[in-house]
């Protein structure tokens, strides 16, 4: 090692960063300690799980910058953590985490619909439209913001509300349906 490198190493600043580091990696090696999946990858592959998923959300990064990649990352974003965390809220006792998820992909499947009429227009004014999805994807799914509940309860429940129909429900309280009074069911549909 050359008396340079040794003189930078030794700097108080520089020492305080590496502190730094340490603290912040062994924080996030702790909450990343919670996820089983997470441990059992890091005990078959001997790389850390702080440094995997460093790794892996630079690799997300780096392929928003490649404007081909950006769609499909971002969409795998949007429906690969959410598609797992909703199969463990089913499974889980508890309903709160079942409305989490419930909204969120309310929220998600009505932004990828509207995104559907206008992609090219956004993609023409914002280039860096995926990069924002992203971060307004992660905004949605996070605990910590509960964003999907935000936008379904400020921005989409009042417009459906409108939407709904007010009318009298009809209750049919049969347990088996037959033929005739399927298109009873039709024809009182209809006639309303």
């Amino acid at each position: 090692m050359s008396s340079a490198q040794q003189k930078v190493q030794q700097h108080p600043a520089f020492q305080q960063a590496q502190a730094k580091a340490h603290y912040y990696l062994a924080q996030l090696d702790k909450e990343l300690s919670k996820y089983p999946v997470l441990v059992s990858l890091e005990q078959r592959t001997q790389v850390p799980k702080a440094y995997a998923f460093i790794g892996a959300v630079t690799l997300l990064t780096l392929l928003h910058f490649v404007n081909a990649l950006a769609a499909p990352v971002s969409n795998l974003i949007g429906w690969g953590l959410p598609a797992y965390l909703s199969f463990k809220a089913l499974e889980s006792p508890g309903n709160d985490d079942d409305a989490q998820w419930l909204t969120y992909w309310i929220i998600f499947g009505f932004f990828n619909f509207a995104e559907g009429f206008a992609l090219r227009a956004l993609l023409y004014y914002f280039p860096w439209y995926f990069s924002f999805k992203t971060l307004f994807i992660l905004w949605l799914q996070l605990p910590a913001f509960r964003g999907a509940q935000m936008a379904y309860y400020s921005v989409l429940r009042p417009v459906l509300a409108k939407c709904h129909r007010t009318g009298p429900v009809r209750s049919f309280s049969n347990d088996t349906v037959t033929a005739e009074g399927l298109r009873d069911r039709v024809a009182t549909a209809t006639t309303e």
